[in-house]
């Protein structure tokens, strides 16, 4: 009980030490809630207008693609002009192509429309980089940093709970276009009311403006972190698709969102004990443990012959999730420049979108090609991808220099209020 108390207090003081904090993070979650709804909600919108899971699959990852290659790029505007200015534009153009999408799929349009429309969708500026990034403005140097990014990290979670349950539930029981049109609308409204909070926004580094500097994606380690996160999205979108299609085989489609959300709850419940602990010894060390961790946890999906078993396994594979995703962001803002941070959280989230895309479009053709159950070999084998790329480079990552402009404040006091950290 006494345990459980001191990590409430944790929690609590994050928010009580950064006046204003409670309310860009709780806009943050509204805006994040599209992450986990739009993907999962194409597959279920088009396998019931067209009966393809292959589409489906082949739509979110062309989505996760297309984010890839513009979501850096929108976050590289961000630090060199600011996050609101960007953040609205990037979002309007977004909507209106999920607008568009939907359309085209609901009035039976030729499938390359729909193929076109998810090109657009991929400027959805990375909300979750976003609120990161002020988290780390007001708690550079501070121990709450850790704090502040297992509490997002519990929040992304919540996020992948309810989202699917919503996605699923929404297009199953009322339209196939439910779903994905619930997501549109709250991307809209959770970044408005996000970027109306301009009093924790970090402010612009004017130098970010030069060219001289190069990408984020260039300081040394950072790609060690994103070319395993590529193996990480692959073992998520895979499991997505899979699950759904692993449901719907045994005749329990709608409940593929229950089953998805108890993998995000095991994540959620580590996340939470995580943010609570103070820990010792290299980040890149617990990095790798980490995904090797991750790797080993996917291995019982091959062997899951019901909903009920599956939904176990997947629960223990959460597990590994949130603390690697802590450890991992905690990496980028060690290694990266205060100017590139925001690009450089979004290279990471960048490798989980190309993963994703690769994990569900191959998913989708193997379930299509040799059984449901069958798509879970795709997850296993992006798990050890990921592993092996960690482990080769893991030399690197630990030789990767500290990397900050300005005065970075080193604090052994976790009650130091955030007005005395350098910012």
């Amino acid at each position: 009980m006494s345990a459980a108390l001191s990590a409430l207090s944790t929690y609590r003081r994050i928010f009580a030490e950064a006046p204003g904090s409670l309310a860009f993070s709780a806009a943050g979650f509204i805006a994040r809630m599209p992450m986990s709804m739009v993907g999962i909600g194409l597959v279920t919108m088009l396998s019931a207008l067209r009966g393809d899971y292959a589409l489906g699959g082949a739509v979110s990852a062309t989505i996760a693609l297309a984010a890839a290659l513009l979501g850096p790029q929108v976050a590289r505007l961000v630090d060199r002009y600011g996050q609101t200015r960007i953040a609205l534009r990037a979002t309007g153009v977004t909507v209106a192509a999920l607008g568009a999408l939907l359309l085209c799929a609901a009035f039976g349009a030729p499938d390359w429309t729909l193929f076109v429309c998810a090109l657009v969708v991929g400027c959805m500026p990375a909300i979750g980089s976003l609120v990161r990034a002020r988290w780390a403005y007001l708690y550079q140097g501070s121990p709450l940093l850790h704090t502040a990014y297992s509490f997002e990290s519990v929040v992304d979670e919540v996020v992948f709970i309810v989202g699917p349950i919503l996605a699923v539930g929404l297009s199953t029981s009322w339209f196939p276009e439910a779903g994905p049109l619930l997501a549109t609308v709250l991307l809209a409204v959770g970044t408005l009311l996000f970027c109306t909070q301009t009093g924790t926004e970090p402010p612009v580094h004017p130098h970010a403006r030069s060219a001289e500097g190069g990408s984020a994606l260039r300081t040394r380690g950072l790609l060690v972190l994103v070319l395993t996160f590529v193996g990480v999205g692959a073992v998520f979108g895979s499991v997505e698709v899979t699950t759904v299609a692993f449901a719907d085989h045994l005749h329990h489609k709608a409940l593929s969102s229950v089953v998805l959300a108890i993998y995000a709850l095991g994540s959620c419940v580590a996340g939470i004990v995580f943010g609570a602990l103070k820990l010792k010894g290299q980040l890149s060390r617990r990095f790798l443990t980490g995904i090797l961790t991750l790797a080993v946890s996917m291995l019982p999906l091959l062997f899951v012959k019901n909903l009920v078993t599956l939904a176990a396994a997947l629960f223990v594979a959460g597990l590994s999730i949130s603390p690697t995703m802590v450890t991992t962001m905690a990496l980028v803002e060690r290694i990266v420049p205060t100017a590139k941070l925001t690009e450089g959280m979004t290279w990471t989230t960048t490798g989980l979108a190309v993963g994703v895309a690769f994990g569900s479009s191959a998913a989708g053709w193997v379930v299509d090609g040799a059984g449901a159950s069958a798509g879970y070999w795709v997850t296993v084998t992006a798990a050890g991808l990921s592993a092996v790329t960690a482990f080769l480079g893991s030399r690197r990552l630990r030789s990767a220099p500290e990397q900050r402009e300005g005065t970075r404040v080193e604090s052994d006091d976790p009650a130091r209020p955030v007005e005395q950290l350098g910012r």
